[in-house]
């Protein structure tokens, strides 16, 4: 009896996943192809490369000041060599407090992102839950970045109706 029972629910489970339909998309594809993202993308390049060439001069002059202060040293009275630390010091950690403002994780840099590509994100992600709920797709995968899908027919790719459905394909 319990054999009989094991097989059926084998049978009922293998019936179940064949009749699941699966897709995958190719999310950067997608985004390649959609000429706001690469514009957002552009967008953010600069502002980065900006606030990073900022920043290394910045650092660079509290190199100097240190070198500065290594060749002095000798020279300088006890006060005055505190007093120059000190402003090292104070010099390096503004320069730390900018960079986590451009860069930290909720910093420029992160919210001209979230501003700029999550729409796009988010239109992508609604445009695949249209054609899953269109296509009765059980489950749609990304095959960008690193998925572990070892072989996939591309007639299960829907990264182009994805781009029509978001008006950038024919």
């Amino acid at each position: 009896m319990k054999k009989i029972l094991f097989v059926l629910s084998f049978m009922s489970i293998v019936t179940f996943s064949m009749a699941q339909k699966f897709a995958y998309v190719d999310t950067d594809y997608i985004l390649k192809s959609i000429p706001t993202y690469e514009s957002a993308q552009d967008q953010l390049d600069i502002m980065s490369s900006d606030w990073q060439s900022e920043i290394e001069s910045k650092y660079a002059e509290v190199e100097k000041l240190y070198k500065e202060f290594q060749a002095e040293k000798v020279l300088l009275t006890e006060e005055m060599k505190v007093k120059r630390e000190e402003e090292i010091i104070q010099q390096e950690k503004e320069v730390k407090d900018l960079q986590k403002k451009y860069f930290g994780s909720e910093g420029s840099l992160f919210k001209k992102r979230k501003e700029l590509i999550e729409p796009i994100q988010n239109d992508i992600f609604n445009a695949i839950k249209e054609i899953a709920s269109e296509g009765n797709y059980a489950v749609i995968f990304d095959a960008s970045g690193g998925a572990n899908m070892l072989y996939s027919d591309p007639k299960y790719d829907k990264s182009d109706l994805i781009l029509e459905k978001l008006g950038f394909k024919n």
